[in-house]
């Protein structure tokens, strides 16, 4: 669009309940790649080298309070997940700051890195709900510190006001300034390191995602995510964000690009083409090196066909993903890709509705140092089922993202634990992590409107040919001693 602004299910019995069974293991967002000098933001909570899965379920229920919210947290090992060993983390844990209370909504955002440089990494999980004294309703950011046996007592780092609300929902982690320190982003925050466990941040700020936001006309921001787009050693932020519309689902859908040097984040510039027009965004961010160059690319998911805009191009139908490839300037937007369900070698056809782009995140899934991309497609009909959702994994190479070799799997694949039923919202959201440490990132994936709304994860093992239904396990609340009625467990993940 033109630059203007605008004034009874299957109940998974024996899939889900796998409590003590080892699952096939993977990262949101490319995770270990967000900055060259920062301690490590690999989800490795209490150090043993295999990194962790943490899982939100920001409507479930804590305390007896319904939407409270917890976050499950499943540790990695040389066979995969143990979810056996798992732990659940709430405002009623021992050492979590505050108390559970009805429409809290914990575990809305996660984000994980060694925040204080000890060696263990340690989980920021969001709070939109909070109260903070008086003011209701107005989040915050806690921090789930880690340590030898895994997280463990809290402290919160960011307090929204009554005209200053924390927006938690798309909270990343990466070393902004290039000090060795990571620092904490969300939707309105900047959080500087080093952290501490009695302090928090070094220094709390507001952050500005626009700069044409204005009181009367704010943007809504769809995600964000973290990486090193022009290979500086310094991390870059990325933000998909919007005009909202009381008409409509919103119109000027965009990207904003935050350069980070030694200084911290630069003011936000918008992608723009060649003819001025915005490159378009989405609703989900993902940043990963998908051609090798050392440059980290932007995978923007467009999951739907029209969010406002003056027209539809043909090729947003059902929902597509977007590359901007990263370069020694930042994004280059001479370089795109786009890939949708009607892209040769992509499996399945683009139709009204898919959302295919929904929950993308990157990692490289084979092990050869290419950034794959997993794209959930929650929308997706499986037969004549709506709304039972599918996940596709798209494959990178030295010419970019590509159609060629991705493959697809829904609760109908063989080998896929469950059955493809309505409004399962399979795809919902991805995240891919190397959590065995064999080299290759293997494919996680939600579906919280399973087993009405209580919702289940997936785990896909990861060959040299990439993942595989073969040996695929789920698990969800019955299965980590979780509470269960309308937990939306899965989503999102800890990234």
């Amino acid at each position: 669009m033109r630059r203007r602004r605008f004034g009874s299910r299957l109940g998974l019995a024996a899939a889900v309940a796998v409590a003590g069974a080892v699952v096939g293991p993977v990262s949101a967002h490319a995770a270990g790649t967000a900055g060259a000098g920062a301690t490590s933001v690999r989800a490795d909570f209490n150090g043993d080298g295999y990194a962790d899965l943490a899982v939100a379920a920001p409507y479930g229920m804590a305390g007896g309070y319904a939407s409270s919210g917890y976050v499950s947290v499943v540790y990695g090992s040389s066979k995969g997940l143990d979810t056996k060993h798992r732990q659940l983390i709430s405002q009623d844990a021992p050492g979590i700051p505050d108390d559970s209370e009805s429409l809290d909504f914990f575990g809305w955002g996660l984000s994980f890195g060694d925040l204080d440089g000890d060696g263990y990494a340690d989980l920021v999980v969001g709070a939109f709900g909070e109260d903070v004294g008086n003011a209701q309703e107005v989040g915050t950011l806690t921090v789930v510190w880690g340590g030898k046996a895994g997280l463990s007592g809290g402290t919160v780092v960011a307090t929204g006001s009554m005209f200053d609300q924390v927006r938690p929902r798309h909270a990343t982690v990466g070393d902004f300034n290039g000090d060795g320190h990571l620092d904490v982003a969300s939707d309105n925050r900047l959080l500087t390191g080093p952290f501490t466990r009695t302090a928090g941040a070094a220094s709390t700020g507001n952050l500005v995602l626009d700069t044409d936001d204005v009181l009367d006309n704010p943007h809504e921001v769809d995600d964000v995510a973290a990486g090193d787009v022009d290979h500086d050693g310094v991390t870059d932020l990325v933000a998909l964000i919007h005009t909202p519309d009381e008409e409509g689902p919103g119109v000027g859908y965009r990207v904003e690009y935050l350069h980070g040097t030694r200084q911290g984040l630069s003011a936000p510039v918008e992608l723009t083409r060649a003819d001025d027009t915005w490159v378009p965004g989405g609703s989900s961010l993902g940043v990963g090196d998908v051609n090798k160059d050392g440059y980290a690319d932007l995978v923007i998911g467009r999951p739907f066909g029209s969010r406002g805009e003056d027209s539809v191009e043909p090729a947003r139908l059902g929902g597509q993903v977007g590359v901007v490839y990263g370069s020694a300037k930042g994004p280059d937007v001479s370089r795109t890709t786009v890939i949708n369900q009607n892209t040769a070698g992509v499996p399945g056809v683009s139709e009204k509705g898919d959302r295919f782009g929904s929950g993308v995140s990157a990692g490289d899934v084979d092990g050869d140092g290419y950034a794959d991309v997993a794209v959930g497609a929650p929308g997706e009909a499986i037969g004549t089922v709506a709304s039972a959702g599918a996940v596709a994994v798209l494959r990178g190479g030295a010419s970019g993202l590509t159609g060629k070799g991705a493959v697809s799997f829904s609760q109908n694949t063989t080998g896929v634990p469950g059955t493809a039923e309505k409004n399962d919202l399979f795809g919902g959201y991805t995240t891919l992590t190397d959590v065995n440490r064999d080299g290759r990132a293997e494919l996680y994936v939600s579906a919280h409107g399973e087993n009405a709304s209580i919702g289940a994860v997936w785990a896909f093992r990861s060959t040299a040919s990439g993942p595989t239904a073969s040996g695929s396990a789920a698990f969800g609340p019955v299965g980590l001693g979780a509470p269960v009625n309308n937990s939306w467990f899965g989503y999102g993940f800890g990234r």
